[in-house]
């Protein structure tokens, strides 16, 4: 790589640290309980070794409110809440670096993808190609282009921004993945013993998100099919990592097929939702039990159909680039997951990708058609957390699509009208492309920055820290202390912004269990959390923190907590 080309690279990764660790513990405004049970158990874990609620070095799960959580986003959280504390920051420090180190690896695996094996089909697309006039390194440049506008497409996504900067465990297996199909692809070109550190990502990813149980499988076996002869080549290695591989994965195997571990797939798949079967049953007696309508009417069927439907919202062009997620975790609900800019060149990048088919080109479709499996099982779709581990495969496409078109206007020849009135035709064209990244890019920063966190604050349970703050510096006045749940999981909130030692919390804690083994903190010490608070029977005896619509009459307020946009949304009262 040349010095423009490093340095290139290096602006870009530095570009996309800024724009993910600028103002990162004040943006988003406020932890979402999951967020607060990362950094507690990190906080927990790094004390004695134990998660919150007394488990040693937990390898299967975290035990939390309402799941059962993949365990490595609350290790890699320890170290940066031992140097910087337990707070905002802290939290999503693992996120923010490692989607920053996605950035980099990005252009590494788009190298080893076009340029990977032998050259073959490279080599093929030069003889065939404009009379022979493009060569092995104007092919080089190419790729080296892709590679770095594939990179800063990422850099600068509001897909990978907005998750980058929350403590999403799915941007942390994305990077696990997109390493290891690095390393794999590094691994067949003669670095044999990368083959073991692939496997150790994909196994990492397994033990990070959900959906990533599903999608790193699918893609390691597929890559070990298409490359079966190279791994054959090195079957030492290959055997070592897969018998380091089937170690690794025995916790969460052990885990997968316990009850608990699919009682949240069955609250949000598709399959689980019996309004389906009950419609199709109906539609069979309207039609007076027929043998066509038991066919047409079959829920085996509708289950198919509803599955494809749900598959083929992630490409609805309102989720992709107008509107975004309808979460406002996910997207400012004002631009969609990719910039409208990059509508046509994603489209271009999918044309020129299967036309020219170079290298191992076909890893970037199959991956984004991969990753939307998981998602299109569950009822609320798209989804853009749960499809993220489809990155960076957009960006991939639309720098293709991006430096097809550059070639396009490069070649038209001398002879046509439009080149002869203006020989800075190109330069124009350019120029209004990156007008139109710039307006839209800036459009982004400017929504997320400064009207953002003022709308959706209360998407974010803002409000929980500033009770926390007051209750803390009253608290000795009182022998009770009741808050409402209705915001979230209070508990967690308090756990984490009193920094209560974990050893205490799990002596004084109150917890209840339901039928399904999913935990509930009912209190701990003076604190008692809970959906309804009864008040206390002698006055001044017991402090209160409620939402507005639940303050009984002639209470006495004491204090208003404020969302961003001023809407109050907590009050202290006795």
């Amino acid at each position: 790589m040349n010095a423009v080309r490093k340095y290139s690279l290096l602006l870009i990764v530095a570009f996309a640290a800024f724009l993910r660790f600028y103002q990162l513990g004040l943006n988003p405004p406020s932890l979402t309980w999951d967020e607060a049970a990362w950094g507690y158990n990190a906080y927990s874990l790094g004390i004695d070794g134990r998660d919150e609620f007394g488990r040693f070095l937990p390898l299967d799960y975290l035990e939390s409110f309402g799941d059962f959580k993949p365990v490595v986003y609350a290790y890699l959280t320890i170290l940066p809440v031992k140097i910087f504390g337990l707070n905002e920051f802290a939290v999503r420090f693992p996120s923010a670096l490692l989607g920053t180190l996605t950035v980099l690896v990005t252009y590494l695996l788009v190298k080893r993808i076009f340029l990977s094996g032998t050259q073959n089909s490279i080599l093929h697309w030069r003889i065939k190609n404009q009379n022979h006039s493009l060569n092995l390194k104007t092919n080089f440049d190419k790729v080296e282009l892709i590679a770095l506008l594939s990179s800063f497409l990422l850099a600068i996504s509001p897909w990978h921004i907005m998750l980058s900067r929350a403590a999403f465990e799915a941007n942390v297996a994305t990077f696990f993945i997109v390493t290891g199909v690095w390393l794999f692809l590094n691994s067949i070109q003669g670095n044999k013993w990368l083959i073991v550190f692939s496997v150790g990502f994909f196994v990492a990813s397994i033990y990070t998100f959900n959906a990533a149980r599903i999608v790193s499988p699918i893609l390691l076996i597929l890559l070990s099919l298409v490359f079966w002869r190279t791994l054959w080549k090195i079957k030492y290695q290959t055997l070592v990592a897969i018998v380091i591989g089937i170690v690794l994965v025995i916790p969460i195997v052990r885990f997968l097929v316990t009850p608990q571990a699919s009682l949240r797939f069955k609250e949000v798949n598709i399959f689980s939702d019996i309004g389906i079967i009950e419609r199709t049953n109906q539609e069979i007696e309207n039609d007076n039990n027929t043998l066509w309508s038991k066919v047409l009417h079959n829920r085996r069927f509708v289950y198919a159909a509803e599955y494809l439907r749900h598959y083929l919202d992630h490409f609805n062009p309102n989720f992709l680039f107008i509107k975004g997620d309808g979460n406002p975790k996910f997207s400012t609900q004002d631009v969609g997951q990719m910039y409208l800019w990059e509508l046509p060149f994603f489209i271009a990048g999918i044309l020129f990708l299967f036309k020219r088919r170079e290298g191992n080109w076909w890893i970037v479709p199959v991956w984004l058609l991969i990753g939307i499996i998981p998602a299109a099982t569950a009822r609320e779709t798209p989804h853009a957390l749960r499809i993220e581990t489809t990155l960076p495969a957009f960006q991939i496409i639309t720098a293709i699509g991006v430096i097809a078109f550059i070639n396009m206007i490069s070649n038209i020849p001398p002879s046509l009208k439009l080149w002869r009135a203006s020989k800075y035709f190109k330069f124009f064209i350019v120029v209004f492309i990156f007008s139109l990244l710039f307006f839209n890019f800036s459009y982004h920063i400017h929504g997320y920055y400064v009207h953002y966190p003022r709308e959706y604050s209360g998407e974010w349970q803002y409000g929980y820290k500033e009770s926390v703050e007051y209750v803390r510096s009253v608290e000795n006045s009182y022998n009770q202390i009741f808050i409402t749940s209705d915001l979230g999981r209070p508990y967690i909130y308090y756990l984490f912004y009193t920094k209560t030692d974990p050893r205490i919390f799990r002596e004084d804690s109150v917890i209840k269990r339901d039928p399904f083994g999913f935990v509930t903190v009912e209190g701990f010490g003076k604190y008692h959390f809970a959906d309804h608070i009864v008040k206390g029977q002698k006055k001044g005896e017991s402090l209160y923190i409620q939402t507005p619509k639940k303050i009984p009459p002639k209470s006495k307020k004491l204090k208003n907590f404020y969302l961003l946009n001023n809407d109050i949304s907590l009050i202290a009262y006795e």
